[in-house]
């Protein structure tokens, strides 16, 4: 495989395709096998859709684990049984003349670490199966409610019965289930009815290659030159230079201890966490570092090898 194909992409997914859509025209006009994605979007929902080529599919959980951002439309007065504007219609109330100020002050709530129900129309894990698998058949599946954190929640317009919001959140929030929680705060009821996503990490929508350009003719040259190398794809993770024959061992499956380590990185600038080891601009391995107390060293942990 052309290493100039290992890293990440940013696609900006229009409505009505899937993620696998994405990727498998990606795969075809790249002509490469290894190809996924870091988050799923569903066909309604459209932006951004990190789209990992080659060795890039090994940084998924380092991408789909950061925070991100949506503007989320809520229609009032109507719920569905899938939380969206897929499914269908559970009940319908009247919605009252709201002002903006007032569902301001009912979304402040929602700020902060909470617990929050999956929708059972979701991809979790339930008895083996996905959930949606028991919701399609009329089984509810008992979801156990997860911590998720709402770093902020901005009502942007109330055009009634639409209420449009910008919502950033930890990995694993779903906005179906904050719609709803928050139509019956309100008193009618909602569910989500448009969702765009602006960013995830550091990586932002404007920054993505709409998808109808990768159907177009020959759009290899347009991909190719917007692909993110694997070093850059983690910017979160402090860097640490090795030397081309450490590098060569790592790749070959020598786990170092820190003495290797202990004069290119200061221990106390690592403590605990997570490292990206980098020869020259190719990354080489991430590394799982964990302070030994009372000791000037630290246990590692190699977690993923580059080739």
């Amino acid at each position: 495989m052309d290493k100039s194909c290992d890293g990440i992409v940013l696609i900006d997914k229009n409505e009505g395709e899937t993620s696998f859509d994405v990727v498998r025209r990606v795969r075809k006009f790249l002509k490469i096998k290894k190809v996924g994605h870091a988050g799923t979007l569903d066909p309604f929902a459209t932006g951004l859709l990190i789209v990992l080529l080659g060795q890039g599919t090994k940084l998924s959980p380092y991408l789909m684990s950061r925070e991100k951002k949506y503007r989320a439309t809520l229609r009032l007065g109507i719920e569905t049984d899938t939380q969206d504007p897929t499914g269908h219609v559970l009940r319908k109330r009247p919605v009252p003349a709201f002002d903006l100020e007032t569902i301001k002050e009912h979304a402040l709530g929602f700020i902060g670490e909470a617990e929050q129900s999956p929708p059972i129309f979701s991809a979790l894990r339930y008895r083996g199966k996905r959930a949606y698998e028991f919701a399609r058949k009329g089984i509810k599946p008992d979801l156990k409610k997860r911590k998720v954190t709402i770093r902020s929640l901005e009502i942007l317009s109330a055009d009634l019965p639409d209420v449009t919001m910008e919502v950033t959140c930890s990995s694993g929030t779903y906005i179906r289930s904050l719609a709803t929680d928050l139509g019956e705060k309100l008193g009618p009821g909602a569910h989500l009815n448009a969702l765009r996503r602006l960013s995830i990490g550091p990586f932002s929508l404007q920054n993505a290659l709409n998808s109808e350009k990768v159907g177009l003719d020959r759009p290899e040259n347009v991909l190719q030159d917007r692909i993110i190398p694997l070093r850059d794809a983690i910017p979160h993770l402090k860097e640490v230079q090795v030397d081309d024959q450490l590098a060569h061992k790592i790749r070959n499956g020598y786990q170092p201890q820190w003495e290797a380590l202990r004069g290119r990185c200061p221990l106390q600038e690592v403590l605990e966490g997570q490292i990206k080891l980098v020869e020259g601009g190719a990354l080489v391995a991430i590394m799982k570092v964990q302070q030994q107390m009372g000791h000037d060293s630290a246990g590692l942990e190699i977690l993923r090898v580059f080739h």
